[in-house]
């Protein structure tokens, strides 16, 4: 029975969609519904995100951000006040025109982002220098008509946050921008155990309406980029656009700047393609609902359940921890509780309690450690750490070896077409260039990192003079 439970997953090797479609409905993350695009994320999949928003949610307030919450709904109107904006945007809004079975009188569009919403109301309550800054943000659900759909990773409505600021000067705004994006890199390397490069956009990839939009990206086990979180500087465009004027301290009336960056639920399908293996998920610690689960060998033995439950009161004070006492076989509680992606398992049975023992199983490695119950608290706490280590260190390490440089268009097309991973290639600036490289290698630019090198003194595609490097890749 536990054969057939991995069984069900199909190799990463072979059909890495299809392993990745598995993990999530095995691990029952998601449920697909009648509504094309749209998914259920069911309590194991909400636990990863409950516990991402928690941490997410610290952080942010730790730099002085607010919570707030704004309608789902936009007027039409108001939508198309800034232009660049709701051009970005009108494929993949979805329109509401009737409400109570009458015609609205203006159409209007179910949120794609908020930032309308945003600085509708900030003009109403931003009048002078002494009314800054604000730094609100808004945990929600937004809807983009998406066209292809995968769970987590794109689908038609989906959880996220977004926070809206508005700094005190134009040089803050650039700082906050910068601050954020940094927060979101620690926050997925520290906690999610995924290596970030960060670096800003091209001017073809960035926000819609932005002035400047920077990112964090990551590499996927197929080699493909996963945009994991941006930050845009909006400068005062979206204040001339709406109105956002106050008096500064020299009495002058100014427009504001602005700045707005999110992170979303797609975070929970980074999890699964960068640390995931055939055997289903493999949670980092920090982020995992459960991170033990023990499982009690010959349960119905005398003494045994009673050791587990015991067990489970001591270790619970410091650990996310679970005893399975299901009328399941070993074998199969051992893979249910691999497909989860529990990052320990802890079995005890009559021969761990006649030496006063347990068998601690690392989810990442399936190395076998025998402790003593008389110090298995500080031995969990020290191999979740442990864990949590290693998990980064392979998941950079994958990244570097996974990370190519190409000088010439020939090199970058067969980089392209057989080593699946990010490209760094010297680009001289023009969009021309950017549409070439896509045309000819199938990549896109991912972003101009902050970590500059100097490859060559050449862009890749034009041989004219090089301004940046970027790093290019295939991309969900």
């Amino acid at each position: 029975m536990a054969e057939n439970f991995v069984e069900s997953i199909t190799n990463m090797e072979d059909d890495f969609a299809q392993w990745y479609t598995d993990i999530v409905k095995k691990a029952e993350l998601v449920d697909y519904t009648g509504i094309k695009g749209c998914m259920v994320i069911r309590p194991a999949g909400y636990a990863i995100w409950e516990n991402i928003q928690k941490e997410l949610d610290r952080r942010f307030k730790e730099t002085g951000v607010e919570n707030c919450y704004l309608p789902m709904f936009i007027p039409e109107s108001l939508l198309n006040k800034e232009k660049d904006h709701v051009e970005g945007f009108a494929p993949e809004v979805a329109w509401v025109t009737q409400g109570g079975g009458e015609t609205l009188q203006e159409k209007m569009c179910v949120r794609p982002t908020s930032e309308t919403l945003f600085c509708d109301f900030y003009s109403h309550i931003v009048h002078s220098y002494r009314d800054l800054p604000k730094v609100y943000n808004q945990w929600c659900s937004v809807v983009r008509w998406e066209k292809t759909t995968r769970p987590f990773l794109r689908s038609m409505e989906f959880l996220w946050q977004e926070g809206h600021t508005i700094p005190a000067t134009a040089e803050e705004a650039q700082a906050r921008t910068e601050q954020m994006l940094n927060v979101y890199a620690d926050f997925c390397e520290e906690f999610l155990a995924i290596p970030m490069v960060k670096g800003r956009k091209t001017d073809k990839e960035k926000f819609a309406g932005a002035e400047a939009t920077y990112t964090i990206e990551a590499l996927m086990h197929d080699g493909k980029a996963l945009q994991s979180g941006t930050s845009h500087n909006f400068g005062d465009g979206f204040a001339r656009a709406f109105g956002i004027q106050y008096t500064d301290k020299e009495n002058k009336l100014v427009y504001a700047h602005q700045t707005s960056w999110g992170m979303t639920t797609r975070m929970i399908g980074a999890i699964i393609m960068v640390h995931g293996d055939n055997s289903g998920l493999v949670l980092p610690p920090l982020v995992a609902p459960v991170q033990a689960m023990i499982i009690p060998i010959q349960q119905k033995k005398e003494g045994v359940l009673d050791a587990a439950y015991a067990l489970r009161d001591r270790l619970s004070k410091n650990v996310r921890v679970k005893v399975d006492d299901s009328d399941k076989t070993p074998g199969f509680k051992f893979a249910e509780q691999e497909m989860r992606g529990i990052p320990v398992r802890i079995e005890i049975g009559p021969k761990d309690l006649a030496n006063n023992q347990a068998v601690l199983v690392r989810r990442d490695t399936r190395e076998k450690l025998v402790v003593s119950l008389d110090e298995i608290e500080e031995k969990l706490a020290e191999l979740l750490k442990t864990i949590q280590h290693d998990m980064l260190e392979r998941a950079r390490a994958h990244r570097d070896a996974h990370t190519y440089t190409a000088t010439t268009m020939e090199e970058m097309k067969d980089i392209a077409d057989n080593k699946p991973g990010f490209i760094k290639a010297m680009w001289c600036g023009d969009r021309a260039c950017e549409d070439a490289i896509k045309e000819q290698a199938g990549v896109t630019s991912r972003c101009m990192p902050f970590a500059q090198e100097h490859l060559s003194d050449t862009c890749v595609c034009c041989g004219k003079p090089a301004k940046t490097l970027v790093y290019w890749g295939k991309a969900y």
